[in-house]
Order: C-alpha cells, then structure tokens, then sequence
C-alpha cells in the first residue's frame, strides 16, 4: 500500500532531517493508489492499477536550493540523497525569490478529505459499475467511451524548523460520452466525488444517454450572440480561468486582466454581477480540501469575490513581503454560490436560448481582457418558450467569463462538477447568461 500514516511519515521524514547539515532542510512525501477502468465501442478496452511514492528533499544554504526525489527509504539511500541535496545546493546560484522555510504553523479543520470505503473500492465494484453503465447504453442502441478512476492519496512536509503537515484523500471521477449510431448524436457527463457512495454512474449514464438521443439530428442555426444556459461542466472551464487568475503578482506587473494603468489594480472594484460570490473554504462539507497549502501555510475559509466585488488576491510569501502585505495562499478549492431554481427551472424561464452540455478545447485570445475561444460538444439545444425545441450544430465561441458574469440572467442550485481541461473540481451553479458570443459553426458532434 502507497498509502503512509500520519506517524510513519513522520518517522520517515525525521529520518531524513537527521541526515542534514544544511542551513534548512524541507522533506516532502506523497503517495497514492489508484485504480481504473477505460471502456470504448460499448466494451472495456484497458483496466489498470498504479501505487507510488515518493520523497523529495529540498537543502538551502542560504538563497542557494538544491532538491533531490527518491523512492527508496531506506537509511543509505536517505542519507546518500540528503548528501547530494546539499551537493547541488553549493553549485547552484542564489535564487532572490528564495524565502526561509516557515516555523511550526496551526492548521484548522479540514473536511473529510478521506473517505474509507472510496479507498476499499474494489475491482469488482468498480467493474459493476462500468457494467451497469455499459448496458444503458447497449439498451438505448448507443456507443459508449468512458472512463472510472478511484483512489487515495496522501501529502505530508516536515522542516528543519519544526514545521509538520500531513492530509490524506481519496476520490472517484467517472466520465462517458454516448453516441448514436450514426455518429451524429453525442451526450455527455462527468463526475468526481470524495465519497463513493454519491457517486451514481447510472443516473449520470442515463442523463447522458438522453443528450446523445435527443442531440441525433442537429440543425445549423446563424452564429451570433445568444442567451445561454451552461451547464456546471460547462461553465467551470470559463469560470476556471478567472478565480484561477486572482494573482497579486500578475496584477502588479501589469500582466493581467486586473491590472490598471500606473501600477495599479481592480482589487476591491466591483468587477461582476453582484450576484456572483466566490469563496474557498476547505471544511465545505460537498468539496472538502486540505487546511494547508503546498508550501506549508494555513488555509481557511477566504472570500475571493464578493457581491461582485474583487475581495482578496492571493500572494506567494516572497511578493508579499516584496509588497509588506501578509501573504495569501491560492485556494484549496471554489465554491461559487447559486439560486434556488434547477436546471429544469432555467430553461423553463428562457424565451430563446440555447442550452449546453459541455465547452471544450478552450484556448486564450487575450489575455489582458480574459477573452477565450473553445466550442460547444456532446449535446446543444435550441430553447424556445421554455422549452427544448430542438438540437443544434456545435457552435465556436469567443468570450470572456468577466463579460460573461456581467451578463448573468439567473443561477442554479449549485453542484459539484469537475472541469475537462484541467481536471480540477468545483462546487458551481448552471447560469442562464445573455449575449453570449458564438462566432462560427462548427462540423464536430
């Protein structure tokens, strides 16, 4: 098992603290399993189990860091690799970023990160529910392509200043896309859960099963801007690029959407619809996280977007103290607040509209505006006087989540969905959004 206690990392990392003559010395130690099954053309094509660790230790002499990454524990490897840490530590030039390890830290709460019987999954569980998900599929004369993954994993740090931290966790992702036989109908939908027991790949199956029929068949309609309702897998991938962009140092320099002309920035301007509220909080019950970030900080509940309003920027240590602020690590996870109605609400309330399932292949246009393109996939339907009238080609995009926010007509009741870009999960509402800019037709399904 790749999975170390808390008491066997610490043994472990002491270990290697012993061994070091440096000014400071860091150990890092990670580890997971994980197991997965990949299905294509309605049979499982690839099943396959992965379990590793590893240990990477930092040595600063000075501004000067050398780091070395192993997977052997015991004393000589340890010892040697502590050795040669500390070798390319003198050879290697001063880093002026480079900031003093932190001393001991007190870390709040975290939420259930770990969840035991996600970790117990077994093989057979996992190859039922891929079975239960393969006949919907075979019972709606769909084709199906789809993935299940679950795991655990474990992070620890300990420094020669006293500082220790460990968490461990454990997750299930499953994503299916169906086809129609003829390959002109597409569904989709992805999930991620801590906790196995929410994860309900039929219903999830079911869901897409009906994008995929209900998509056969699409008509072209003119590009131009529309009222759209994205759905939570589609709205993470555009919402993703801006709470992901809340950087001080970005901003400063004059690289960012919230940078202002002299030096200035838009923090604490009203930047969106006062209705968007954007927070982190890692003992959120639905998307629990870590209490602490990478390099050892105290994480809790930090307001990122409030009423609209950007309320706090996250700062690494050096450009804080470059900026004599306190330093604010980036967010464990997002949480952005939602309405009452569900989805079905929404397009019962949409005149005309268009309804998406997922963007994809998204790509930066500016920068300086947060302006993307990507398309639209796996089912896109026209609405029309609250209801889905019919399917429509996939449409090329270009918009940015600011102007998008700013658009906002109406919020869901949040849920937890996962992005397909970058794999990262939040907690995030369907939002009904005006004037959303399509700019051309695409042939893809």
């Amino acid at each position: 098992m790749a999975i170390l206690t808390e008491d066997e990392c610490r043994a472990i990392m002491k270990k290697a603290l012993s061994y070091s003559k440096a000014d400071e010395c860091e150990i890092n130690l990670n580890g997971s399993d994980s197991a997965n099954i990949r299905y294509a053309r309605n049979s499982v094509s690839t099943s396959g189990a992965i379990s590793s660790t590893s240990m990477a230790i930092s040595s600063a002499f000075g501004k000067k860091l050398g780091v070395i990454t192993l997977n052997d524990y015991s004393d000589e490897a340890i010892a040697a690799a502590v050795k040669k840490s500390e070798e390319l530590a003198q050879l290697a030039p001063e880093n002026p970023e480079y900031m003093p390890m932190l001393g001991p830290q007190t870390y709040g709460p975290s939420g259930q990160t770990f969840v035991p019987a996600t970790a117990a999954l077994t093989p057979a569980q996992r190859t039922t529910m891929v079975a239960d998900s393969l006949q919907i599929s075979k019972d709606n004369k769909l084709t199906a392509a789809g993935f299940l993954e679950s795991g655990a994993g474990f992070s620890a740090m300990m420094n020669s200043k006293g500082l220790f931290a460990y968490n461990k966790a454990t997750d299930i992702n499953f994503s299916v896309t169906l086809r129609t036989a003829d390959g002109t109908g597409s569904g989709y939908a992805t999930k991620d859960y801590n906790d196995v027991a929410k994860m309900d790949a039929v219903s999830f199956t079911k869901r897409a099963a009906l994008k995929a029929t209900g998509s056969n068949g699409a008509k072209a309609i003119e590009p131009g801007k529309y009222t759209v309702i994205l759905e939570p897998a589609a709205g993470i991938v555009l919402l993703e690029q801006l709470y992901g962009s809340l950087d001080a140092r970005s901003a400063d320099e004059g690289r960012s959407f919230l940078s202002k002309p002299g030096g200035k920035t838009r923090l604490g301007e009203k930047l969106v619809d006062e209705r968007v509220n954007i927070y982190s909080d890692p003992t959120h019950p639905d998307l629990p996280a870590s209490s602490w970030s990478g390099d050892g900080q105290p994480l809790g509940k930090m307001s990122w977007i409030e009423k609209g309003v950007v309320k706090n920027f996250s700062y690494s240590r050096y450009w804080a103290q470059k900026k004599g602020v306190k330093p604010v690590p980036g967010p464990a996870n997002i949480i952005m607040e939602g309405g009452t109605q569900s989805l079905e609400d929404l397009i019962k309330g949409t005149e005309k509209g268009i309804l998406v399932t997922r963007l994809w292949y998204i790509r930066p246009v500016d920068p300086q505006t947060l302006l993307y393109t990507g398309l639209t996939r796996d089912g896109t339907f026209y609405i029309e006087n609250g209801q889905i009238k019919f399917p429509i080609k996939n449409l090329r995009f270009n918009e940015s989540p600011v102007i998008m926010l700013n658009n906002l007509d109406a919020l869901g009741k949040q849920e937890r969905t996962v992005s397909g870009e970058s794999t990262q999960s939040a907690l995030i509402p369907p939002m009904r959004i005006r004037d959303f800019t399509f700019s051309s037709l695409s042939d893809a399904v």
